[in-house]
């Protein structure tokens, strides 16, 4: 499966790929106890794959701002059936959405191909071994703090600096672990540890953190900066916004957007790469 990953990164002309969110969790902020059960999550990775999802990301505990830690057994078994069950039935590459290394290792031996870690190997020491040892691709993804107070007043001497300082550090542990380069993925972290600005700032220069030489992964779809944006509107209620952040994310350099309405960002993402690929 990582070679289709891999032939999907490399195809010409460029295509931006779509990365399907499945949180199997009660409290995520968008879609929290929608796929608790193994059959809906089951149903709704089946029913994105039909909608055009490149790749499917599977996630055991929220990490929305002032979210409390999952322990490790509860996320291990809300997470590990749901894989092993999806990649029995698609042929797509699947994601685990962890930071616990235990967690990842499980994933992959049930089919996930790529370790979407949100503290960027920062969190669990052993992590930068499971995709060393597996061969997974790995998303080292910029944070600052912890879901549980990274939103409190967080602070940047100079913002994509910064976070591109973060992502040399994280890439040399990736390396220094035997992770080769080609299989690791940058993620800025909209949301995580962001103000408005911030988030607003990221998007408009991705180009300069694509600059860095690694896949771009943008999450943007239905986060709280655009509900501000749009006069606070709701989750539930982001979709034209969603869809103007990943055009822009596209334009400046995203390789995946990881999002929750996969039809929708299909569409737009064809479009935008239809435009670009011109």
């Amino acid at each position: 499966m990582t070679s289709v990953l891999n032939a999907l990164l490399n195809s010409r002309p460029k295509k931006s790929l779509i990365m399907g969110v499945i949180n199997v969790t009660p409290d995520s902020f968008s879609d929290g106890g929608l796929y608790l059960t193994k059959a809906s999550a089951i149903d709704c990775a089946l029913r994105m794959a039909d909608e055009g999802a490149d790749i499917i990301d599977i996630g055991g505990e929220s990490t929305r701002p002032g979210a409390d830690p999952v322990e490790l057994q509860e996320e291990i078994k809300r997470t590990i059936p749901v894989i092993e069950a999806i990649s029995s039935k698609l042929s797509i590459p699947l994601s685990i959405d962890t930071y616990k290394a235990e967690v990842a290792r499980q994933a992959v031996e049930a089919g996930a191909v790529i370790i979407n870690d949100i503290s960027g190997l920062r969190s669990d020491p052993h992590m930068k071994n499971i995709p060393a040892a597996s061969g997974a691709y790995l998303i080292i993804m910029h944070m600052k703090g912890t879901p549980k107070d990274m939103q409190t007043d967080p602070v940047y001497d100079a913002l994509v600096p910064e976070i591109c300082e973060y992502f040399r550090q994280g890439i040399g542990t990736a390396l220094e672990a035997g992770v080769v380069p080609e299989k690791i993925m940058l993620d800025p972290g909209i949301g995580f540890g962001k103000t408005l600005d911030h988030n607003l700032e990221i998007l408009n220069r991705l180009d300069l953190i694509k600059l860095m030489g690694m896949p771009l992964v943008v999450g943007v779809s239905r986060k709280s900066f655009i509900g501000r944006l749009l006069d606070n509107a709701p989750a539930d209620s982001r979709l034209e916004g969603t869809a103007a952040a990943v055009a822009v994310s596209i334009m400046k350099g995203a390789d995946i957007l990881r999002v929750h309405d996969v039809k929708e960002m299909s569409k737009v993402a064809r479009v935008v790469d239809a435009i670009k690929n011109a």
